[in-house]
């Protein structure tokens, strides 16, 4: 019998391996991307008090205004622009990315240049 690959189950073992050595603080919070088969989440997170201090989506209502009608590269993309804003709104400025045992390319990539482009440095 052929067993088929859950994929799913290999991110969340690359995700728990880089959680081990990744860690946000209350200077450099952690940016955690988690994608979806049709959304993008983003949160910024300082572990040492447990807190989301800032995030995005596709689902949020300036957000979603804003994605109408494009692919779902371009709303990553829209999601990491909105995402560094409210992180710039509350004096954070520098994160540490979290991949989320994703690969980084295409969706997650693009959360992370629009992130950039908008004022994060990671």
């Amino acid at each position: 019998m052929i067993n088929k690959v859950d994929k799913n189950q290999e991110r969340l073992v690359r995700h728990k391996r880089v959680r081990t050595k990744v860690s946000g603080t209350s200077e450099r919070p952690r940016l955690c991307v988690y994608r979806s088969t049709s959304q993008i989440y983003a949160q910024i997170i300082d572990d040492v008090k447990g807190v989301t201090l800032a995030s995005a989506s596709t689902l949020d209502k300036e957000v979603k205004a804003l994605c109408n009608g494009k692919s779902k590269t371009e709303q990553a993309k829209i999601v990491g622009e909105q995402v560094a804003k409210r992180a710039l709104e509350k004096n954070i400025s520098e994160v540490v990315f979290d991949r989320g045992g994703y690969i980084y390319i295409g969706r997650v990539q693009a959360l992370a240049e629009g992130a950039r482009e908008a004022g994060l440095k990671f």
